[in-house]
């Protein structure tokens, strides 16, 4: 039985970090401009892997018309075989779990909702492709792979981490916490899937001042192509720069909560605290650095990576404020309360 725990708790960790892996791999493919590297899917122009060679060039630019760029559909293939892989690593994974869950009391939901949104997200990386990076579906399909990693990361706690004692408003404030965390994602998710991470010349103000620009509403609409209006019109700086404005205004509410969250925090779990301290400003320096250095490629894969580290951290706390005392015997009981 021992061997089969050990086992489980390295396949949890190993897809917890591949669900990492894969988020900040999915933001280098997206900011080469590689999100259509392959027009069709799964394959790459109908074929397991992209076309190089001069006859296989032709032949692709013949039947899905367009230019052929084999380094553009290597960089999407390579993010294709990687979830492959990861797909079958879950599934073994979450079927460890199941024939485990009432041993260490799992929710049965907790145990299937990955494998759920996992096939979600093989269908939104379709969508992203048929409907050529539609702003809605892309945000949608990092919201998926940040749901894996909140889940796989909640799975990992309530076996591995000890609860917190009850401590009044905590557990309240990290709550908020995690859906500021989840709200702001989705909204760096449209600046992302908009181009729109440049359209604030400066900071801390946007276009030189702090109101939002026009256009905000306009430039939220989920139902429009990429790069344009509902009416089909193309979108201005202005609809893009009130779009990182908003994103900057979440950062703010953000940290808000998590100040209150660690005021709350500290002396009952100051290694997490400390923990998701040093997340938040990790995550504020990548975000302010994107910007006055003009998006360079390793910090805007840093900072993808940098808030789904920040939602590991919210979640397994909002997890240790939530977790009953069980009777269950854990994987491994870790305390971070001192």
């Amino acid at each position: 039985m021992a061997k089969h725990l050990n086992l489980t708790r390295v396949l949890l960790l190993i897809s917890l970090l591949w669900t990492l892996g894969l988020i900040m791999l999915g933001a280098w493919v997206r900011l080469h401009d590689a999100g259509l590297g392959c027009p069709d899917w799964p394959g790459c122009y109908g074929r397991i892997t992209p076309p190089e060679a001069a006859h296989e060039i032709a032949h692709a630019e013949r039947h899905f018309g367009g230019d052929v760029n084999p380094g553009k559909g290597w960089k999407e293939m390579i993010h294709r075989y990687a979830v492959g892989g990861y797909g079958l690593l879950l599934l073994l994974t979450c079927a460890l779990l199941w024939r485990q869950r009432r041993q260490h009391a799992l929710p049965a939901w907790l145990v299937l909702a990955p494998l759920a949104v996992l096939v979600f997200q093989a269908l939104l990386g379709m969508w992203t492709v048929t409907l050529k990076l539609m702003p809605a579906v892309v945000t949608a399909h990092l919201l998926g792979g940040m749901s894996l990693l909140a889940l796989l990361a909640a799975l990992a706690a309530r076996d591995t981490l000890a609860p917190l004692q009850p401590q009044r408003g905590l557990t309240l404030l990290a709550t908020t916490a995690l859906l500021l965390c989840i709200a702001q994602i989705a909204l760096g998710g449209w600046v992302s899937s908009n181009y729109a991470a440049l359209a604030c010349n400066g900071f801390p103000a946007c276009q030189g001042g702090f109101a939002p620009p026009p256009g905000l509403a306009e430039a939220l609409r989920p139902d429009r192509a990429l790069g344009l209006g509902a009416d089909g019109q193309p979108l201005s700086i202005d609809h893009l720069a009130a779009i990182h404005w908003l994103h900057r205004l979440g950062a703010l509410l953000l940290s808000l909560a998590i100040v209150l969250t660690l005021w709350r925090s500290w002396r009952i779990a100051p290694r997490h605290a400390a923990l998701l301290l040093s997340a938040l400003l990790l995550q504020v320096l990548l975000g302010v650095a994107n910007v006055e250095f003009g998006l360079p490629l390793p910090l805007a894969v840093a900072h993808n990576g940098g808030a789904a580290l920040l939602l590991i951290v919210l979640t397994t706390l909002v997890v240790r404020c939530r977790q009953e005392a069980r009777h269950a015997e854990p994987f491994t009981r870790l305390s971070f309360s001192r």
